[in-house]
């Protein structure tokens, strides 16, 4: 029997391609670095479409629902977006990072053919 060596992020970036092959436009959001204690390591990727639906992870959380919020303007602005999570400032709780880590993720949009 073959072993499956295809990674989750590779499997979350097949999900990003076949969603903007079938004519959604879509945004990925990637762990670009990290510090301290964080959820998930750097190259975890997240991909968004225009509706707000999901799959794969960058954090989990409160986290995630900001970047799925972001990544709906990253959609529609077509502008790339870098943002940035942290214990540093008083929402660390409601973020979800309060495991003393920080977190640095680029939305970047995938627009489909179809769309534009």
């Amino acid at each position: 029997m073959a072993q499956d060596t295809t990674s989750p992020s590779q499997d979350i970036l097949s999900t990003a391609e076949l969603w903007v092959k079938s004519g959604r436009n879509v945004a990925v959001a990637t762990v670009i670095e990290t510090w301290g204690s964080a959820p998930r390591p750097v190259g975890s990727h997240l991909v968004i479409d225009e509706d707000g639906n999901f799959e794969g992870s960058v954090s989990g959380g409160c986290v995630e629902g900001a970047v799925v919020s972001e990544a709906v303007d990253v959609i529609e602005t077509g502008d790339p977006a870098l943002l940035e999570f942290g214990v540093a400032d008083e929402t660390a709780w409601q973020v979800g990072l309060s495991c003393g880590g920080r977190i640095r993720v680029y939305v970047e949009p995938l627009i489909s053919s179809k769309h534009s």
